[in-house]
């Protein structure tokens, strides 16, 4: 039943069918009591799965006034590692949701945590959303801070831990690129996509004949 009706509360969200002062004032207040450090473990883990589902749904001060303190708090969560295994593997969605500032002055810490958590999963499952947090920082953040910290991933004891940071190492690397020169961008999805430059936008119409003269001088050089 509770499956049921958390499905159907996604759907309405995406739908766009509940009115926003019903999120902040019936939502997010029963996602809060069931997420408390009180509440039973499994509602408790329920709760941090929808919390991270619904975050790119909301407004951006919903998601910071409402529910990234109580993210926050569940980061840490000492007791049960799923609540933590949950928040690291999400951890990119909430950062895009709250954006830089935010995302610096408080996630960026609990992301550190996670990072170096005695759970391997943890760490893997940081490694590969680590270009999804990268994304949402500063240069400046990202080259003094997240750098040593994605080191320390692909140089952890546990292999899996470091496999999955050198297969994130070439996205992490993709947000030190300039978007308005690479046209790297970072999809709803969260995936690493390239948007055509209008350079190039502007040459398709002669890049099949650049085709043609290509493959012309490759048949008479052979």
């Amino acid at each position: 039943v509770r499956k049921a009706g958390q499905e159907a509360l996604l759907i309405l969200l995406e739908q766009d069918l509940i009115a926003q002062s019903d999120i902040e004032n019936k939502v997010c207040p029963i996602l809060l009591d069931l997420s408390a450090p009180d509440s039973d473990d499994e509602y408790k883990v329920e709760a941090v799965n929808i919390i991270c589902k619904m975050a790119s749904m909301l407004s951006r001060k919903t998601v910071e006034h409402m529910l990234l303190p109580r993210f926050c708090e569940l980061c840490s969560d000492g007791k049960l590692f799923q609540v933590r295994k949950i928040c690291a593997a999400n951890f990119g969605d909430i950062c895009n949701a709250v954006g830089q500032e935010a995302t610096e002055r408080l996630l960026i810490p609990k992301f550190f945590e996670l990072c170096s958590d005695s759970v391997w999963g943890m760490r893997k499952a940081c490694a590969e959303c680590f270009m999804a947090v990268s994304y949402t920082t500063s240069p400046e953040v990202r080259r003094s801070k997240l750098s040593p910290l994605f080191i320390s991933l692909i140089s952890d004891t546990c292999r899996w831990v470091r496999q999955a940071a050198f297969q994130s190492l070439g996205p992490f690397i993709s947000t030190f690129a300039n978007p308005s020169s690479a046209g790297l961008y970072i999809r709803e999805d969260g995936t690493l996509s390239i948007r055509p430059s209008t350079q190039d936008v502007n040459s398709n119409s002669c890049q099949p004949s650049n085709n043609i003269t290509l493959m012309s001088s490759s048949t008479n050089a052979t």
